[in-house]
């Protein structure tokens, strides 16, 4: 499994693994399938633009995974945000969550973050899981899921080593 970074000349994979993601696991996302499926070439090339956005490929080219990194609105300046985190079924429990949650780590170290964070919806255990296992903490920022207002989601944080980057750790 390879993670890349996309650029915006990617965007019809990304469209590809975004809507199977949308398709398969439709509850753990604040938007929707059919919001998504009426997007145009333009909004995901300027999702591309404006997010850094990475891909887990397979050996045969198959999008397995996708993540983006962005600057939450309402956040720190110094913390960068999960966004759009999925795995394909068929690889979960590989590896591939850590690969992708690695890059965004990564890179915003490499942009002088101090913290990435995410949310999550708090009855998706699995993902709580790998979460907390990959250094996350909750806030005890919570707040209704913006498509499904009965269900809650929780945000969580990891502090960046960006002493650790430097040093080549």
């Amino acid at each position: 499994m390879q993670i890349r970074a996309v650029v915006e000349d990617d965007w019809p994979l990304v469209r590809e693994v975004r809507l199977r993601a949308l398709r398969e696991s439709p509850e753990v996302f604040g938007s929707s399938l059919a919001r998504e499926e009426r997007f145009v070439e333009s909004h995901w090339r300027m999702r591309l633009r404006t997010s850094p956005t990475w891909v887990a490929v397979d050996d045969d080219g198959t999008p397995r995974g996708l993540v983006s990194m962005i600057r939450e609105p309402g956040s720190p300046e110094d913390d960068r945000h999960v966004q759009q985190m999925w795995v394909a079924p068929e690889v979960r429990r590989q590896g591939v969550a850590w690969s992708l949650l690695d890059a965004v780590v990564r890179a915003a170290a490499e942009d002088g973050a101090r913290t990435v964070s995410l949310w999550v919806v708090e009855d998706n255990a699995s993902a709580v899981d790998l979460y907390v296992r990959a250094g996350f903490v909750r806030t005890g920022e919570r707040q209704a899921l913006p498509r499904d207002p009965d269900r809650v989601e929780e945000r969580y944080e990891r502090h960046v080593d960006v002493a650790g980057l430097a040093a080549g750790a």
